[in-house]
């Protein structure tokens, strides 16, 4: 079997969790399957890479992309399956199927109707994103949610998508990777200091992720604790100049040590280290499908404060951390909440330890690559069937 994976994300450029998915999936898929990837991005030697035309350089992004779409669906031949991930890639997965006559597989990785904000970000470009998606997945062979609750948003907005086609997958981590680390050089280099209790955040700066609730909430942390923000890429120059300002906002109130903002993409083995000596990991997510950053931490032996949405509650259970309620309607209520779990959880070094060791546990247990590649082979077998 051949299986043709499409994404914008591929290393070294990757920034989010569909690109960690296309990546490790991509390497287990390779001891069921014959794989080939294909791209966005500059010249690859491990997949084939492709850059908006230059006639669409100064467009909209979501035109340049379905430029490199179609580009994709051009030179994908002789595959078995196209297997696409993001909207940012659908189509090529799409046009593939239908050149092709072989089915094209979607794994969910997040719903344009969940994420209104990214009007913002591509403008009518944003209806455009939207039309493909729903397109994709209405003629889509098979659709891979990388959660339950991702399941049930896919059902809910795309009726016309039959149930029996959507299947669970979760998302994974490799824990010979992700695992703790005793060396702090980089945390050391950033200034942080090694006697005062740390949360973590680690995250894009866009909407879904919740970057603003947690700050507010910070206003109110323990005065020993230090929040590390490692975040970058604003989706837009307003919403980086919003967290900006509360960063600042919060520095000025708690003191510049307190807050230590991380701007650059920091590399993995730095990244480990963030996550080993946090001792509590805080995703306030408003819209996660899944998220592998959670898992990221887990394997880290990291306690986790995280949102209720979506796929969270089924990667953060009572054994790994400790949820807290968002509703859209009742912001202050989840700031509220955030700052009595993260302070909880700081005069309890006991359940920290204790979650920490059941969240490595756990992420071992229930979500190792190799049987992901295993079930999303028999997704792709059952496609075929068709």
């Amino acid at each position: 079997m051949k299986v043709g994976l499409m994404t914008r994300e591929w290393p070294p450029e990757i920034y989010g969790g569909a690109g960690v998915h296309v990546e490790q999936l991509a390497k287990h898929l390779k001891k069921y399957a014959e794989i080939s990837v294909q791209c966005f991005g500059e010249p690859r030697t491990d997949a084939q890479a492709f850059e908006p035309p230059t006639e669409l350089a100064e467009d909209n992004f979501a035109l340049q992309a379905m430029g490199v779409n179609l580009e994709m669906a051009d030179a994908a031949v002789g595959l078995d399956i196209a297997h696409s991930h993001t909207w940012y890639a659908n189509m090529a997965g799409h046009l593939t199927g239908l050149l092709a006559g072989i089915p094209h597989v979607v794994t969910a990785h997040s719903l344009e109707p969940r994420r209104p904000w990214k009007e913002e970000q591509l403008g009518g470009g944003y209806r455009i994103s939207s039309w493909i998606e729903r397109e994709s997945y209405r003629e889509a062979a098979a659709v891979i949610a990388v959660s339950a609750g991702m399941r049930e948003d896919v059902l809910d907005c795309y009726p016309f998508v039959e149930p029996d086609r959507v299947h669970v997958v979760h998302n994974g981590i490799d824990t010979e990777v992700y695992q703790p680390t005793s060396d702090r050089s980089a945390l050391d280099r950033h200034g942080l200091d090694p006697d005062r209790p740390m949360a973590l955040f680690v995250g894009r700066i866009t909407r879904q992720k919740g970057l603003p609730h947690l700050l507010r909430a910070a206003e109110n942390f323990d005065s020993a604790i230090q929040l590390v923000i490692c975040a970058s890429s604003p989706d837009t120059p307003e919403l980086g100049e919003e967290v900006a300002g509360l960063i600042a906002q919060l520095q000025e109130s708690r003191g510049e040590s307190s807050v230590i903002w991380i701007q650059d993409q920091l590399p993995r083995p730095e990244i480990l280290q963030f996550y080993s000596h946090a001792d509590v990991f805080v995703c306030p997510s408003i819209y996660e499908p899944q998220g592998i950053v959670n898992l990221e931490a887990m394997a880290c032996e990291t306690a986790v404060v995280a949102s209720d949405v979506g796929g969270i509650p089924e990667v953060v259970t009572p054994d790994s951390g400790v949820l807290v309620h968002y509703n859209p309607d009742y912001p202050a209520e989840f700031e509220e909440g955030l700052t009595r779990a993260v302070n909880h959880m700081m005069d309890d070094a006991s359940s920290r330890v204790r979650l920490g060791i059941g969240g490595r546990a756990r992420a071992a247990a229930a979500f190792s690559w190799d049987a992901i590649a295993k079930r999303t082979v028999e997704v792709y077998q059952e496609a075929l069937k068709r």
